[in-house]
């Protein structure tokens, strides 16, 4: 009998040193694991969950320096580590009394990819829509100086403190599954600069922008609804705020170089609360991370026909080409930002168009132009400088167009001009030494002049670098 109490009594302090020892393991947050890429040269926040009230050291292999904190009464802690230039692999071990080690630990650039479905888009594309060249794209993808995390798709009231995601290294299999737009920035940027790349993709489609922005920015728009908190799961992923506490929270504090951001065509039909949204998601996160004015660059939407000629108005309204006005202007108003132009690229039927590979490496050429500093390299299309008038003839000059304009020998179309009643025709349009000259025959005195205003257009203006001009107008009817 005592020795049947003896057993059980063993048997219970086993179990019982069993749940210390569970409690004692480190817990990190998915963002952290094997094969991760921190931020070179920065104090790199490192947190997690511990042993309430123990002792947390951190050891990293680069400099074999250690760090500590005490663990609140949560379990709780955070711990900020120095990072050298880039470099790898290092390790990482964390203990509270069990070890837990972070292997092949590479230190670069990490980005941060979002939006809705034109970023989500893999390399293995939609069903029935491509992304073009990917087969060899994906074929020669090995590089252990890349490595991918895609956040998974949820929602959430109340934000969350992790997500569900794991580092990956790149390799075909796995770059399949990787947002083509983010891997195809990585890659130029890789092997531009030559250091290790970080790419967090974290994006959902179909999504408006409002889901992106946490509850605290939405203070001076007052058309915007927050949610009532509930454990019940009958919200939208179009409600504001859910977005961003379940897949942007649980990395806030993460450090990293830079944002792109792809999003825009779940609201086009309000490109004027568009344009006010999207410098105030740009300031929330970066509020939310502390860090200063970061790069974020973006994507303007490809033109699609977004309305079937049976549904539109008479005379129609160009809603998309509204949206894109917002987001150009938002570079305007956004420090440190970007915008590619996509109007060459568009698809009349499919809102998913394939050339992911130039959305890739024009956002790349804005980050190797504006945040690593390359001289030589343009960055955007051509910009309107200035419209003069002579007669029945108008005359442009652009910005970003040092060696001049080309059509790449198309056919230089999409231009309109108006006179004083508002009324557009269709402008014969010339390349000259300076500029573009343009002329309606119907219009005797123009005052307005408009390009590749609609919906869908295939853009044919391009500077020498073959970047395309964006849509635009001079107007403001």
């Amino acid at each position: 009998m005592k020795r049947c109490r003896y057993q059980c009594l063993l048997g219970l302090l086993f179990v019982l040193a069993g749940v210390h020892s569970s409690k004692a393991e480190i817990k990190l947050p998915a963002i952290f694991g094997n094969h991760m890429v921190l931020q070179q040269k920065t104090e790199a926040p490192v947190w997690g969950k511990a042993t309430p009230k123990k002792v947390v050291r951190l050891t990293t292999s680069w400099n074999r320096k250690s760090y500590s904190a005490i663990a609140d009464q949560n379990g709780k802690w955070l711990i900020k580590v120095a990072t050298p230039p880039a470099g790898g692999p290092y390790s990482i071990s964390i203990s509270d009394g069990k070890e837990t080690v972070l292997n092949d630990v590479l230190i670069g650039e990490v980005w941060i990819c979002s939006g809705q479905s034109n970023m989500q888009m893999t390399m293995k594309g939609y069903p029935n829509e491509p992304v073009l060249g990917s087969n060899e794209a994906i074929a020669t993808s090995t590089n252990n100086n890349i490595r991918l995390f895609t956040v998974d798709r949820d929602k959430s009231l109340v934000r969350a403190e992790d997500f569900r995601g794991e580092w990956l290294e790149c390799l075909p299999g796995n770059v399949a599954d990787f947002s083509a737009v983010a891997y195809f920035f990585g890659k130029m940027i890789q092997n531009t600069i030559n250091v290790p790349v970080g790419l967090v993709c974290s994006s959902y489609g179909g999504t408006r922008i409002e889901p992106w922005i946490s509850e605290d920015g939405f203070g001076e728009y007052d058309w915007i609804k927050m949610p009532e908190k509930s454990t019940k799961d009958d919200y939208s992923i179009q409600t504001p705020t859910v977005l961003f506490n379940a897949m942007i929270a649980p990395m806030v504090g993460f450090a990293f170089r830079g944002c792109l951001w792809y999003q825009g065509e779940s609201n086009w039909k309000e490109p004027g609360r568009y344009e006010q949204l999207m410098p105030g998601l740009v300031k929330n996160w970066r509020k939310q991370w502390g860090i200063g004015d970061f790069p974020f660059y973006y994507v303007q939407i490809a033109p699609f026909g977004y309305v079937s000629p049976f549904e539109q108005e008479s005379p129609p309204v160009p809603l998309s080409a509204l949206l894109r006005e917002a987001q150009f202007k938002a570079s305007a108003v956004i420090p440190n930002s970007g915008m590619a132009s996509l109007l060459d690229i568009g698809e009349k039927r499919s809102i998913h168009p394939p050339r992911k590979k130039e959305v890739g490496e024009r956002l790349a050429f804005l980050a190797l132009a504006g945040t690593y500093g390359f001289k030589g390299i343009e960055y955007s299309g051509p910009v309107l400088k200035e419209m003069t008038i002579e007669g029945q003839l108008v005359k442009l000059t652009f910005n970003h167009a040092e060696k001049g304009l080309t059509t790449f020998g198309k056919e230089l179309d999409n231009f309109s001009v108006a006179g004083e009643n508002k009324q557009f025709f269709p402008a014969k349009a010339f390349i000259t030494g300076k500029g573009i000259t343009l002329f309606a025959p119907q219009v005797e005195k123009p005052v307005a002049v408009r390009y590749a205003f609609d919906d869908f257009v295939t853009g044919t203006l391009y500077n020498t670098n073959g970047l395309p001009a964006s849509s635009f107008r001079t107007d403001n009817w």
